[in-house]
């Protein structure tokens, strides 16, 4: 199999209680991150009804997690609630 180029553009994410100088940061590796978990999974199959809108739950930050850490669990958590089947090392981590 091929692999095929994935671009994920989000149109809107918001991140209550992150410091917002960071956002575009977050986003960004949101973006990146659920790009790669597409590539190396699939899409999963509720991603094929084009939700407008998705409710990833509480992911937990403190003021010393980075950028990169926050918006790669965020990645991970959007892509598993539309994929339950799934589980990666980071999701099996969050939960710990």
């Amino acid at each position: 199999m091929n692999p095929r180029e994935i671009n994920i553009q989000i149109e809107e994410l918001v991140l209550h209680g992150l410091p917002t100088d960071a956002r575009h940061q977050i986003g960004t590796v949101v973006e990146t991150e659920l790009s790669r978990l597409l590539q190396k999974n699939g899409l999963p199959d509720a991603w094929r009804s084009n939700a407008n809108r998705l409710d990833a739950g509480v992911i937990r930050a403190t003021p010393l997690t980075s950028p990169a850490t926050t918006g790669a669990r965020i990645a991970d958590v959007v892509y598993h609630v539309l994929n339950p089947k799934q589980t990666t090392t980071n999701q099996k981590a969050n939960t710990s």
